[in-house]
């Protein structure tokens, strides 16, 4: 990918941040340092990877992306409105009484939306039914699901590892945020999850590991999943959580907090927002 487009996807990732935050604090909601880590990681699938049409959302041939960690809901709306699958006016009702985008995605909450995710450990076997299914059909789609690293604690992740390795479903791509905190600690200390990689090399996977926040080596990696065959992909992308806001980059008290007065001042800030209260 030459310069002039990674420049412009990481720019997609710096508006995508700002919405983040503003919608997240308007609605007084929290998970909004979970949903700043992906931010990539979703703007190279969109924005490059997927075959989509934002005006033709059912389109059969489309690639599927399955947020599995739907505590990250505002970082894939905000994502779906820049890519044009709706308003900023529907952005913007983002939690408020009413409105049809609620803190995790729901299936028809928005043009887009794959699948109701939110109870971790269902967006893989969600994305392995969609995987078999186009493949008992017959059709090259692919379906891209984002993990979180916490939900990897999940006995339906492995479940679906295990069969998706089984049967050879290399038309399925999983991208773990591995961003080393889930919500009551650090992974390391709740729960360790090393060694990852090998795991899934075990469960008959191909594996790549890379900066979960470096554009080029993002789509380097998911465009090389999407041609090798043979096996499913998982690609362990390293993340910060928090990641763009000073304050909140891997610490885990903002994974429940939202930014509100100067805090909320000091975030617009940062992200080359004018805001004056």
């Amino acid at each position: 990918m030459d310069r002039k487009k990674i420049k412009k996807l990481n720019n997609i990732a710096v508006d995508v941040r700002k919405d983040i935050v503003t919608i997240s604090s308007s609605a007084n909601i929290y998970h909004i340092a979970s949903a700043l880590s992906p931010v990539e990681l979703l703007v190279a699938l969109y924005f490059h990877v997927m075959h989509i049409d934002p005006n033709n959302p059912r389109w059969s041939g489309r690639d599927r992306c399955v947020l599995s960690k739907g505590h990250g809901g505002a970082a894939l709306f905000s994502v779906l409105y820049r890519r044009g699958f709706f308003s900023r006016k529907k952005l913007e009702t983002f939690c408020q009484n009413g409105s049809t985008l609620p803190t995790h995605p729901m299936m028809q909450s928005a043009p887009g939306v794959e699948a109701t995710t939110g109870s971790l450990g269902h967006g893989l076997p969600i994305g392995l039914g969609m995987a078999m299914a186009l493949r008992h059909e017959k059709r090259k789609n692919n379906v891209f699901v984002i993990l979180s690293d916490g939900e990897c604690d999940e006995g339906s992740v492995w479940e679906s590892a295990l069969y998706a390795g089984y049967h050879a479903l290399d038309n399925l791509v999983v991208c773990i945020d591995y961003n080393k905190i889930q919500s009551f600690g650090r992974t390391a200390e709740v729960l360790d999850l090393e060694p990852l990689a090998d795991k899934f090399r075990a469960f008959r996977w191909h594996v790549q590991e890379i900066d979960g926040h470096d554009i080029s080596a993002i789509t380097k990696a998911m465009e090389m999943a999407k041609k090798s065959k043979g096996n499913p992909h998982c690609i362990i992308a390293h993340t910060v959580k928090g990641r763009g806001i000073s304050y909140m980059e891997d610490q885990l008290e903002w994974h429940y907090k939202s930014p509100q007065g100067k805090l909320l001042d000091q975030a617009l800030r940062e992200l080359g927002i004018q805001y004056e209260r």
